[in-house]
């Protein structure tokens, strides 16, 4: 019979300290870390260990494409219908995953849970983005980022409480039906609804917003709806609208180099991110405390964050990823015995990467000019979710060398760090409407973003002053 296991994560390594390989027989497995894991109740060793790996990936390539199936649909239906529909598939089959006969089922269910937690996740940082004024949206944002961080921590409570992956499934799964109340309290979109020419029903959200935050909307508000339809009908007749597409993100050079390494930061962050998070048995300590300490340097990751994106938002990226990948670098030279080193080491470049991960999503949409913005963020959550399903296949590279995937994690982002200094500063600066912005006629003076320049100076004001249509959607703020 071969040598017992030690079971640590989902790495798995012979008792002897041998990697697995191609062998036969029974196995025995230890049960000091876990009573029962997809490894040991499907042998997902010797010749079947890769398909662990295999797993992971496939469940975040259920995330490109929920990314991709999902952000579609709710741009055609609505983002509160596609999120509602998403929490239910996620609780549907993340139940369904804990009792999967095999491992083939068990990969599909996760496949799907991917893709729904893709498009609940997405939609509802766009729903809370378009009910969020322009002030408050960066700080939004990285408030919604901080839940992550604790369901992180969670996980880690629930894992050391339940060591049965069947029963851990089930209690991380089974509370998604607690949201069967977002049905009656998760409110539409009401720009979506304008965007679709459904302005009575966006003006009734807006009142009914306007009330709850104490400021209801004067009656030199209440022919909006009428004023807002003729303006867009009137806008429809007198101008042509000039189209663009993915292409234009790499038609001209500036435009091209800046679109490549933006879409190698979104790779390269997610990439690592993840390469560290689903591999933190590699470290050495108690991977409850590992998994406890990756949740709470999420924190202060987020929140630096919000003190330096202001001063410069090409400094900070360029400053986190350096950070990131050199410690993840110096890992490689810290011998195994000093787990304690190598895991300070891991969480400094989880600090760091977490922190470059956050300053990505802003950075990037103001690198982007107006006019493809949309379509540049598009192909960079692509290229973030290419990095997600290639994360679980890097620790494949054991195989080569031990250092390989901490090499990687350490290289890639330093090779993000240098490209960085290729990019514009956007800090306090004009956003680019066009691709002639980008590449060297003047920028624009108006500071305003797409979203602001709704309420223009171009719209007529009342008598008391105050203007009519579409700056009302902010007035209340």
């Amino acid at each position: 019979m071969p040598p017992n296991l030690a079971l640590n994560s989902d790495a798995v390594t012979l008792g002897d300290g041998h990697p697995p390989g191609s062998c036969q027989g029974h196995w025995e497995y230890s049960n000091n870390t876990f009573k029962s894991t997809i490894v040991t109740e499907w042998d997902l060793v010797c010749d079947n260990a890769s398909l662990n790996n295999m797993g992971s990936s496939i469940y975040m390539f259920g995330l490109l494409v929920g990314a991709v199936l999902f952000g579609s649909l709710a741009d055609k239906y609505g983002r509160r219908i596609i999120i509602l529909i998403n929490l239910a598939t996620q609780a549907v089959f993340g139940v369904g995953a804990a009792f999967a006969p095999n491992f083939y089922m068990y990969t599909a269910l996760r496949f799907i849970v991917g893709t729904s937690i893709s498009g609940v996740i997405m939609n509802a940082f766009v729903l809370g983005t378009e009910w969020t004024g322009p002030k408050q949206r960066m700080l939004a944002g990285i408030i919604t980022d901080y839940f992550f961080g604790f369901g992180y921590i969670l996980l880690a409570g629930l894992a050391y409480l339940i060591r049965d992956w069947r029963q851990l499934q089930l209690a991380i799964s089974a509370p998604g039906f607690l949201f069967v109340f977002y049905i009656w309290v998760l409110p539409k979109s009401a720009r979506w609804l304008m965007a679709n020419d459904r302005e009575e029903e966006a003006w009734e959200l807006i009142r009914k917003a306007a009330q709850m935050n104490g400021k209801p909307i004067t009656k030199d508000h209440e022919l909006y709806p009428v004023q807002l339809q003729q303006g867009y009908k009137t806008e429809g007749k007198t101008k042509v609208k000039e189209t663009h597409s993915c292409i234009d993100l790499v038609r001209t050079p500036k435009m091209r180099k800046q679109s490549l390494i933006v879409f190698y930061l979104w790779f390269v962050n997610v990439l690592v991110y993840y390469g560290l998070s689903l591999n933190i048995s590699d470290f050495g300590m108690n991977i409850y405390l590992t998994q406890l300490i990756f949740g709470l340097v999420e924190m202060p990751a987020r929140t630096i964050t919000l003190f330096t994106l202001n001063r410069s938002r090409k400094i900070s990226q360029l400053a986190f990823l350096a950070v990131g990948g050199t410690a993840c670098l110096l890992t490689i030279f810290i011998p195994s015995e000093l787990s304690v080193i190598r895991t300070v080491l891991a969480m400094i470049g989880k600090f760091g990467i977490t922190a470059s991960l956050s300053i990505i999503y802003v950075y990037s949409a103001e690198v982007f000019p107006t006019v493809i913005r949309q379509n540049g963020i598009g192909l960079s959550s692509m290229c973030a979710r290419t990095g997600g399903v290639l994360a679980p296949m890097m620790y494949l590279l054991r195989s080569i060398s031990p250092q390989a995937p901490m090499l990687l994690c350490g290289l890639c982002p330093l090779l993000g760090s240098a490209l960085t200094l290729l990019l514009p500063e956007t800090a306090n600066r004009p956003l680019p409407d066009t691709i002639e912005d980008i590449e060297g006629t003047n920028l624009r003076s108006d500071t305003s973003t797409c979203f602001e320049r709704v309420s223009s100076p171009k719209v007529k004001k009342n008598s008391s002053g105050m203007s009519h249509a579409s700056d009302v959607c902010l007035f209340f703020y």
